[in-house]
């Protein structure tokens, strides 16, 4: 037993991409994809990947090979998550600043389903540490990075996001959140491991979210604060029946004061409880007493001044949590997709001179 090794019939290299081959055979006849009036089957789905897989590997892309995707959540997004892997190369997602230069028009995507062939055999990666995506960091704390992503590991990162979250068998996935995002990434593999249905919209408003959700009775879906935002400043929002708190924060978020800890997450909260509040960030400011202290930057949807914003938090939360600075913008910086550039606002906190009184605060 000391010297039992790997060997074909014990040891399979993991692939997400079995995940779509299993929904296909045990989730064939259910919904995988709904985008405007077109609807798919899981077998449906199969079928057009491994046509699309064919006539790619029919145009020389191989092993390595970098394909790059730029498009909507629409269902030929979704489809190439599988379809360029399935085709031996490297998946690479958008990246609008990577520079390209020339682009020569081959084919539709539509033209590759139909010519190709629906009996094409993809072939497993020998090697489960063989690259399978190239995605990039939102660039929320510095320049976006290109992460590259084994077969093994979006196996395993699908498996436990879908254990993280508890997702069951079935959801239904409402993609507001852009497929090649990092947060809600593996949820694209994700859905055919448990054979859910994909609600893909191009573009959306907060009614289309609303009408989305009612249409379909959506189970699950992921949002960038500014897809947030949309919704719960809609004026057709209405109340939740239940009110639920999630509350995390990344530790470099984490402000402390006076040897206090503040998560910048709940105090964020409290501010967005506030009427007049659009937007709302919270980074640490130096201070020659404390160390450091909140600091809020806001953009609002009313008038108010820094003096309500601070005794609507007094009244809300410890005095220690309490902004001791807020700042007005017109709108919070953003990265290409839509999240608020903290890094951004954490060197604007620290180009103010650091508060030096005392402050019960």
């Amino acid at each position: 037993m000391n010297h039992l090794k790997p060997t074909s019939p014990n040891s399979c290299p993991l692939t997400p991409l079995t995940f779509l081959e299993r929904a296909a055979t045990v989730y064939g006849d259910r919904t995988s994809i709904v985008y405007n009036d077109t609807t798919f089957t899981w077998a449906h789905t199969h079928r057009r990947c491994l046509r699309a897989a064919s006539s790619l590997a029919r145009l020389a892309i191989c092993q390595g090979d970098v394909v790059s995707v730029l498009a909507y959540n629409i269902p030929a997004l979704y489809e190439l998550q599988f379809v360029v892997p399935m085709s031996e190369s490297a998946s690479p997602q958008p990246n609008v600043d990577s520079g390209v230069n020339d682009v020569e028009f081959v084919a539709t995507y539509e033209d590759l389903v139909e010519e190709g062939d629906s009996n094409f055999q993809w072939v497993r990666p020998v090697n489960e540490w063989d690259p399978i995506t190239l995605n990039y960091t939102s660039g929320t704390t510095s320049s976006p990075k290109g992460v590259v992503h084994s077969h093994r590991a979006i196996f395993i990162m699908t498996l436990d996001s879908l254990l993280d979250w508890s997702v069951p068998k079935n959801p239904v996935y409402l993609w507001t959140l852009p497929m090649f995002h990092s947060n809600g990434w593996s949820f694209t593999w994700g859905m055919a491991a448990v054979g859910g249905t994909n609600i893909c919209l191009h573009k959306f408003t907060a009614q289309d979210i609303f009408s989305a959700v009612d249409r379909h009775r959506v189970t699950h879906m992921c949002g960038a604060p500014v897809v947030l935002n949309m919704i719960a400043n809609s004026p057709n929002a209405k109340p939740l029946k239940n009110q639920v708190h999630f509350l995390t924060d990344r530790s470099k978020d984490v402000i402390i004061t006076g040897g206090e800890n503040v998560s910048s997450v709940e105090v964020e909260s409290v501010l967005y409880s506030n009427p007049y509040v659009h937007e709302a960030a919270v980074v640490a400011r130096p201070d020659e007493f404390w160390g450091e202290t909140p600091c809020a930057f806001v953009s609002l949807i009313g008038k108010a001044s820094s003096g309500d914003i601070i005794e609507f938090c007094r009244e809300r939360l410890p005095h220690y949590m309490v902004p001791k600075t807020v700042v007005f913008m017109e709108e919070l910086p953003k990265t290409a997709t839509g999240k608020i550039k903290k890094f951004w606002l954490r060197d604007v906190a620290k180009s103010l001179s650091p508060t030096k009184e005392w402050s019960r605060i």
